[in-house]
């Protein structure tokens, strides 16, 4: 481990004289690539530092008990050592998890599409909940919200809705949302009282780069149509929603939330970038051997994920058998808890497998 932390500061350290060199600074393409490079490494190199300082002062004061020392001032050594050799093992546990590897689209704005499934209204109702969670959990962060497109209901639920979230590390915190989300309630239209259990899928996708995914024009077909349900003035009078198949796929993906057909094409061509980059991934995730699958990776969105369970005021995710009775403030957008609790299980496994690999 020491070797690789050594490599990586003196890399660290190159990439520090490249990007102050005029003559790269020139070249804008390359200078952003490696100040991207150059940032990628910075909290890593920083830690290596602090663990290294922490070890020499250790090694100082270990040779300063070797000497004759006034006991006072030996105990004041004896307990900076312990705080030291405390520091030290702190550090080398989170310089093994900062040397996990990357996912390369942990960075990565994300699109999420939540869909009603099995409960009807009910299903549709609760979709919309989850919607205003995922927006108060953007809002708490910071982060930026676009709804890409929408089909509500009647009474303000969503069959489905699909919207991006703009944000630093935005993909790397919410992709383990994916999966299927069920909640058990008395509907307001129950009137016996009787829970119901509906369910609502949600797909999160990283947004893609032209460069990541090339989609041939004779593989489109491209649709207009009038913008039905809610709107402002022209959207629901002009041509502008806008219809894209994938014909060697058959993903279609439609949007009509903007006044303008060129923002509805613009955005659903993202949408579908997203979608057949999500797609190639999961056939690339299909090859790799059973044992070696993470039990809180993204997975496949039908699997039952989390349980929202209302008389109880409970959440529960079942990946980590996770319970929380703070159901309200969870919907709240106050879902750090158990977002923290699956990205430490999920470097758990991923240090388990490197383990098992380095045997």
């Amino acid at each position: 481990m020491l070797e690789r932390l050594n490599f990586i500061e003196n890399k660290y350290e190159e990439l520090s004289v490249k990007i102050s060199d005029p003559t790269i600074m020139a070249d804008q393409k390359e200078w952003q690539k490696l100040c991207k490079e150059h940032s990628d490494l910075e909290t890593l190199v920083d830690k290596y530092r602090e663990y290294k300082k922490a070890k020499e002062d250790l090694e100082a004061d270990h040779e300063m008990l070797r000497e004759k020392i006034e006991k006072e001032l030996e105990e004041m050594v004896q307990e900076e050592i312990k705080e030291l050799e405390q520091s030290v093992v702190k550090y080398e546990e989170e310089l093994k998890i900062l040397l996990l590897p990357k996912d390369p689209n942990d960075n990565k704005n994300v699109f999420m599409e939540i869909r009603g499934g099995a409960g009807g209204e009910e299903a549709a109702l609760f979709a919309a909940n989850l919607f205003r969670m995922y927006t108060r959990y953007a809002e708490i962060r910071g982060w930026k919200i676009e709804v890409m497109s929408a089909n509500e209901t009647d009474i303000g639920g969503f069959k489905e809705i699909v919207f991006m979230i703009k944000g630093q590390g935005a993909y790397s915190r919410l992709k383990f949302e994916n999966g299927a989300h069920r909640v058990q309630r008395v509907p307001d239209t129950e009137s016996s009282g009787r829970i119901h259990t509906s369910a609502a899928t949600v797909a999160v996708m990283p947004e893609v780069d032209d460069v990541e995914i090339d989609i041939s024009p004779n593989d489109l077909r491209i649709d207009v149509f009038r913008a039905s349900g809610h709107g402002g003035q022209c959207v629901n009078t002009t041509d502008s929603a806008v219809r894209i198949t994938h014909l060697p796929t058959g993903l279609v993906v439609s949007c009509q939330d903007e006044k303008r057909q060129l923002k509805n094409k613009e955005k659903a061509m993202k949408v579908l970038k997203a979608r057949l980059f999500e797609r190639a991934q999961n056939e690339r995730s299909a090859g790799i051997a059973e044992d070696r699958k993470s039990k809180v990776g993204t997975g496949d969105r039908s699997e039952r994920i989390r349980t929202y369970n209302y008389p109880q005021g409970r959440v529960t995710d079942h990946r980590i058998g996770l319970t929380l009775y703070k159901l309200e403030s969870f919907l709240n957008g106050e879902i750090d808890e158990i977002i923290d609790s699956l990205i430490t299980e999920d470097q758990a496994e991923k240090m388990q497998s490197v383990g098992n690999e380095a045997v």
